[in-house]
């Protein structure tokens, strides 16, 4: 039998020493990049756990960025004005083209009459019915004058447009005298005192047009009504509203 050589046994016991222990450095550095580090939580609860630590460690942070961020400065509340105004527009009483003297028809609603004339504009839309006096039925326009008035003052009005004209309890007033609440009345059916409708300022009124329109405002300026025009009467409001 042949004999290795001493010197050949131990060169060959070392390589395999060397062997294993790379063997084991390998398996060493494999576990250890699959281990978690110290004070890991495992499973689906202690996860749970470490997610919620996290979250709480973060909380300072958000709060400091939350506070070094400027807060929105809040919305400013509705004015009355605000809603005045944006009634009116919903309504068609002002337009884009008349900015200018959108303030001073509120300032001119804004008086003993405001609550006459936004009562009126309330019914904006109801249709013309030739001897109507009601939001069902329709309205003509003494039955619409006399409507607004006994319903917001408590005035009972006589039923036709040339009886208020001649109602002895209305003053009669100039064209320039004209304020909101005031009756305006023209002749549309050649008959002095034929149609009558409510000035709400700035040259406006409210009134029931004709047959197939509705409640509206318009500009007694215009052609139309400024030659038809024949004289307006007053109530006293703050009397009317006493005696409720």
């Amino acid at each position: 039998m042949f004999l290795a050589p001493r010197s050949l046994l131990q060169r060959t016991a070392a390589a395999c020493l060397l062997v294993v222990g790379c063997a084991a450095q390998a398996q060493g550095v494999a576990q250890a990049a699959t281990t978690p580090p110290p004070g890991t939580m495992m499973g689906a609860y202690g996860q749970s756990l470490q997610q919620q630590q996290q979250h709480q460690q973060a909380a300072p942070e958000r709060n400091a960025t939350a506070a070094a961020t400027p807060a929105t400065a809040p919305a400013k509340p509705a004015t009355a004005q605000d809603a005045v105004t944006r009634f009116l527009s919903e309504r068609g009483l002002l337009n884009s083209t008349e900015q200018g003297a959108s303030s001073r028809l509120l300032a001119s609603v804004r008086d003993t009459a405001s609550d006459l004339v936004l009562s009126a504009m309330n019914f904006l839309g109801v249709r013309y019915t030739r001897g109507g006096n009601s939001v069902e039925n329709g309205f003509d326009c003494s039955g619409f004058t006399r409507h607004i008035f006994e319903m917001s003052v408590g005035l009972v009005l006589p039923r036709r447009a040339d009886e208020q004209a001649k109602d002895s309890s209305l003053a009669a007033i100039r064209k320039d005298e004209l304020k909101p609440g005031d009756l305006v009345f023209f002749n549309t059916m050649r008959a002095t005192f034929s149609h009558v409708g409510i000035y709400v300022g700035e040259g406006k009124f409210i009134h029931a047009p004709r047959t197939g329109s509705a409640v509206r405002v318009e500009d007694m300026r215009d052609a139309y009504w400024a030659k038809r025009f024949t004289g307006a009467r007053r109530a006293d409001l703050q009397a009317a509203e006493s005696a409720r």
